[in-house]
């Protein structure tokens, strides 16, 4: 079954019913949004090792990398033994909205400290 774009309530919905996120990828993703989404709700993630995903995936604890697909497929098998809480909370003090804002500000903190008024013309 198709069920097109979701966004939203609708995407988190989803997200949050599935057993885990099969996210087959073998290009060099920079960032990996889509896994921290399904951790965020408590879904594990199952990947290769290609990309933000080594990063992202802590394999036994909130998801598997697998060399091949036919270690995919028993990974799937195993998604059961995660906790979805610890699946939740790998990705909070990383990813969550607070540490984003805090890193903002002081991101504009340092470049306010650093700035030379005089270098600008």
């Amino acid at each position: 079954m198709y069920l097109g774009e979701l966004g939203g309530l609708d995407n988190l919905d989803f997200l949050g019913d599935a057993m885990a996120l099969l996210n087959p990828i073998r290009w060099p993703e920079p960032f990996g949004l889509v896994m921290i989404g399904a951790l965020a709700v408590g879904t594990p993630v199952v990947s290769f090792p290609e990309g933000a995903a080594p990063e992202i995936v802590r394999p036994g604890l909130n998801g598997f990398l697998c060399e091949d697909e036919d270690e995919m497929t028993h990974s799937i098998g195993r998604v059961d033994e995660l906790d979805r809480g610890t699946c939740r909370a790998s990705v909070e003090g990383s990813f969550s909205v607070a540490r984003l804002v805090a890193d903002q500000v002081m991101l504009y903190r340092r470049a306010i400290a650093d700035w030379d008024p005089g270098a600008a013309s």
